[in-house]
């Protein structure tokens, strides 16, 4: 096997790996992936639309409007006019989500110090740079 082959194939497993393991502990919150996902991108930034967050969150729209719609019900978010376009709507956290959304931010930056320890802030850095390249590069193939 090619260093190549090797990296994509670890790449794959180390993603798997940790959406399981956040996966698991947010279940434990009554969660799914996809929602805690939605509160944590809410708790950074607020507001953003619906059609925004299909797009950051790499959904199709009709599954984030069904998303948004759930957590709606759940009394997690609430929908806003954006200032300058009635047609469009902010998404908003209430309380609650927002208290959801701090513990979930929390376990994740855990999550994070957990998984990185014992690697070399250098090299941290290149693989960094290796994987931005990766990224970069499937964007170009797609």
């Amino acid at each position: 096997m090619t260093s190549r082959t090797v990296f994509v194939d670890e790449l794959t497993k180390v993603n798997r790996k940790l959406r399981a393991m956040f996966d698991a502990r947010v279940k434990t919150q009554g969660l799914t992936l996809a929602r805690a996902r939605l509160l944590m991108h809410l708790a950074k930034q607020e507001g953003t639309t619906q059609s925004e967050l299909a797009e950051l969150l790499q959904v199709e729209q009709p599954s984030m409007v069904g998303l948004i719609d759930a957590m709606e019900k759940k009394g997690f978010v609430i929908r806003r006019a954006v200032e300058g376009d009635r047609r469009s709507k902010g998404i908003f956290l209430t309380e609650a989500a927002r208290r959801e959304a701090d513990t979930i931010l929390a376990y994740a930056d855990e999550l994070r110090q957990q998984v990185m320890v014992g690697i070399d802030e250098a090299e941290l850095e290149i693989a960094t740079r290796v994987l931005k390249q990766v990224a970069r590069n499937i964007g170009a193939a797609a």
